[in-house]
Parts: C-alpha cells; sequence; structure tokens
C-alpha cells in the first residue's frame, strides 16, 4: 500500500462522502470528518476508526458560513499534521416546486452549493499550494452539465461549481495540487430519496471506491457511474427545439 495521506472530508455525514471516507480508510489514510451534526460525525469517526484501525479526527463546520472557513481549515490541517487531500461533499438540493416560491430556499442552494463551496476550497488550496502538493475533489453533478425544467436551480450552482473547479485545477495545476471534479448521476442517497425518474441508481460505496481510484489516476473530470458521460453527452447535444419539448 502507497504511504498514508491525510484527508479532509467535508459534509462527511452524507451518503456518498460515508463511502468515500470508508474508501479511503481502507487505504490506511488519516480523516478529519467535518460536516454541522456533532452525534453524527462521532458515531463515524468512531466506525472508521475501529473497522479500519485509521487515525479519525472530526469538528462542525457549516459551509455557508464562509467567514468560520479560515479558521476551520488551519484547525483540521492542524489535528491531521498537514493536509494532503480535500473531498468536497457538502451539498443541498432542495425541491425545485418549492424552490420557484420561496427565494430563501435558492439562496440556500447556491450558499452551499457554490459559494460555501468556493471558499473553502479556497482556503484548502492555499494551504496546499504553499506545501506544493496534495489534491482537491469538488463533488459537483451531471444536473450542473444542462439546466432542466425539474432542478435548474440547483443545477445552475452545481454549474458554476465546475466552471470553479475548471478554473482553480487550471491555476494549481503548476504548484503541485491536483484538483479532479466529480459528476455523479443517480446516486442511493437521502438527498435523491423518493425522487420520480431515478434509474440506474449507484450505491455510495461504489462511488466512494471509484472516486479513490480516479484519485490515485489523476483524473480531471469524472463522471459516475462512468455511462453518465455519454448519457449527459445525448442531452447536452440535443437540439435546443426537441429539448424544449422533453419533460426532463
Amino acid at each position: 500500500m502507497s504511504e498514508a495521506r491525510k484527508i479532509l472530508i467535508l459534509g462527511a455525514t452524507s451518503a456518498m462522502a460515508r463511502g468515500t471516507a470508508a474508501a479511503f480508510a481502507a487505504r490506511g489514510d488519516s480523516l478529519y470528518l467535518a460536516g454541522r451534526d456533532t452525534d453524527e460525525l462521532t458515531r463515524l469517526a468512531t466506525d472508521l476508526s475501529v473497522r479500519f484501525s485509521v487515525t479519525t479526527h472530526h469538528g462542525v463546520v457549516d459551509i455557508a458560513n464562509t467567514a468560520s472557513h479560515s479558521a476551520f481549515v488551519k484547525q483540521a490541517a492542524t489535528a491531521l499534521g498537514g493536509l494532503d487531500g480535500v473531498i468536497l461533499a457538502a451539498g443541498y438540493m432542495a425541491d425545485q416546486a418549492d424552490a420557484a416560491t420561496d427565494f430563501a430556499i435558492v439562496e440556500r442552494m447556491v450558499a452551499v452549493n457554490y459559494l460555501g463551496a468556493m471558499s473553502v476550497l479556497d482556503q484548502c488550496a492555499a494551504l496546499m499550494a504553499a506545501e506544493g502538493q496534495g489534491f482537491i475533489v469538488g463533488i459537483s453533478s451531471v444536473a450542473g452539465d444542462r439546466g432542466r425544467q425539474s432542478n435548474y436551480y440547483y443545477g445552475s450552482a452545481k454549474a458554476g461549481l465546475t466552471a470553479y473547479l475548471s478554473g482553480l485545477r487550471n491555476r494549481l495545476s503548476s504548484q503541485g495540487v491536483h484538483v479532479m471534479t466529480v459528476k455523479p448521476g443517480f446516486v442511493d442517497t437521502a438527498m435523491t430519496y423518493g425522487l420520480k425518474g431515478m434509474f440506474l441508481v449507484a450505491s455510495p460505496e461504489d462511488i466512494g471506491r471509484a472516486i479513490v481510484r480516479a484519485v490515485e489516476k489523476r483524473r480531471n473530470t469524472v463522471y459516475l457511474p462512468w455511462f453518465w458521460r455519454y448519457i449527459m453527452l445525448i442531452i447536452q447535444h440535443l437540439p435546443e427545439f426537441l429539448f424544449k419539448r422533453l419533460k426532463l
């Protein structure tokens, strides 16, 4: 096994983050689990520590609270004894119909999925760039590839995140820090539970293992599962006159 790394996982109690944390722990990496639910973070950290015999720390952070990010990232890096990798798995998706009638919901989606994500990753990027090494994984979404009536508020925030990660990758490539964009399709999580039209649903554990493999290969943009790249390629290239007739 390669050398153990020190990894910060943001949004650690989400299903995809849990799968990813387990996959990194399985290879012996030390983890700092961050989220908003202290009790759940404690349970998760204990579980991973016992199952995989790895060091796990945890702390509370609100991705939407950008003023707290500088101190929090320094706290996490100090606890870990450095920072080799960051996984941004924090996200928030509300019902499109609810968001259309309450703009506060839209603001929350943008604050979590885009503004807060940029803020916390900028802090992480600065630390790793100073060391000349590390990796950043941002979990975006296929929803950002083309605006669709079923989730365009959420999708537009994820589109912004995708563009940000592309620019960050371009900037940090010469500084020894690799940035990877992950675009999941339908994954079996609390966020997608009960949604209509779900198909080819992946497990969080499979997604987590795939993310670890992609990090090892230093991939730039990854669709998970892999076939979503081709599904979205078709959707992206549908003529607008046809696209407008579809209920997507």
